[in-house]
């Protein structure tokens, strides 16, 4: 068995409409009707958003895991 992997991520800031903070959160999701259930898409969250973000993607059931976003890997893969 396959541990989901999320996607890499560019720059850290936060994916809130708007925002240009530094991302401290990242929200690991799936749409599973368009996703295999091993992926993981990445929305980036500031403090000030990360409720708000993790809220949108629960209601739809699409959250799977939030994490600090040191624990993310960069697009370059460090």
């Amino acid at each position: 068995m396959t541990l989901p992997v999320p996607d890499p991520v560019d720059d850290p800031i936060c994916s809130a409409r708007g925002c240009r903070r530094d991302a401290t959160w990242g929200l690991l999701w799936n749409n599973p009707k368009l996703h295999t259930s091993d992926r993981r898409k990445v929305w980036l969250a500031c403090d000030d958003h990360r409720e708000h973000l993790t809220q949108f993607l629960d209601v739809r059931g699409f959250l799977k895991d939030t994490v600090p976003v040191t624990e993310l890997v960069a697009a370059d893969g460090t």
